[in-house]
């Protein structure tokens, strides 16, 4: 998917393993298929997760996550990656590398939710009880900032997609959505990446959310993104009154959506077929919305 990712493969990680962490070297290893664009992962034995960065740029996640996800983790109410091994660089990976417990589940897909009121209520909990873990040292967000700060790249993206989506109509959803007032309050937690490829459901109830790279304080519309990245729109309102997202703040996820969308859309349309067809899915629900 990226120019500077290393190739990855079953046989690295189980030398990798057996250098570091001997006791586990007689476990099983597999490469799982995964949307995911910044580390892939590798099933260790039936209980344990093999987590590499596959370039430079998403080396410092891991720390980040080895760090903060011990404390978000008690406070909220699914279960979140528990970090068990932290790989060291060697002589046949450059980077550090991590092992977490497996968490049961698979990921959801946009358009066919199996419960779509139970999840859009569980996702609007799990949102709001980050919201309230104490933001007092914590770190900015990835994507923490206001959404102005996204005119740019946004622009550019609808520019490179060309015809292939409704430039002016995408555009003017933008502009309406860095138009609206910027986040006010005291800066709080999101995990800045609720996508489907970062939640896991298990009989269709919410049962982990994963990858807390993104994760910091700043303005918490960004993880209303599910609204249009996953959730039917029939069960929009239910997520929303969970979470309690006032007007404003409804356009701002929105916005944000919108946003990552046509950004990823372009860079992923060929090496990343699953997360380019819910960057399609989100500019389609979102053109739907606005009529």
């Amino acid at each position: 998917m990226h120019a500077d990712e290393l190739d990855l493969d079953a046989p690295l990680v189980r030398r990798l393993i057996a250098r570091r962490f001997p006791h586990w070297s007689a476990l099983p290893v597999r490469r799982l298929a995964s949307s995911g664009t910044e580390n892939a992962m590798f099933r260790l034995g039936g209980e344990l997760v093999v987590r590499l960065p596959r370039r430079p740029g998403a080396v410092p996640d891991l720390a980040h996550e080895r760090h903060w996800l011990p404390l978000l983790g008690p406070r909220l109410p699914v279960a979140v990656p528990e970090p068990v091994g932290a790989g060291e660089p060697d002589e046949d990976f450059p980077w550090p590398w991590s092992v977490y417990r497996w968490l049961a589940g698979t990921n959801p897909v946009a358009g066919a939710v199996e419960q779509p009121e139970l999840l859009a209520e569980e996702l609007g909990l799990f949102v709001r009880a980050l919201r309230r873990v104490e933001a007092d040292g914590a770190p900015t967000g990835y994507r923490g900032g206001p959404l102005p700060e996204r005119d740019e790249p946004t622009r550019a993206a609808v520019a490179e997609l060309g015809d292939r989506v409704d430039a002016r109509a995408v555009t003017e959803l933008w502009e309406r959505a860095v138009s609206v007032p910027e986040h006010g309050g005291p800066p709080e937690w999101a995990h800045g990446d609720l996508s489907p490829g970062n939640v896991l459901v298990d009989g269709g109830r919410l049962g982990a959310v994963i990858d807390f790279g993104c994760a910091g304080v700043g303005d918490p519309a960004v993880d209303l993104m599910p609204a249009w990245n996953l959730l039917p729109a029939c069960v929009r309102g239910v997520f929303r009154e969970a979470v309690g997202a006032d007007e404003a703040e409804w356009a701002r996820g929105r916005g944000w959506a919108l946003s990552v969308a046509l950004i990823q859309l372009p860079y992923y349309w060929d090496t990343n077929p699953a997360l380019a067809k819910n960057s399609r899915h989100v500019i389609a629900e979102i053109l739907t919305e606005a009529g």
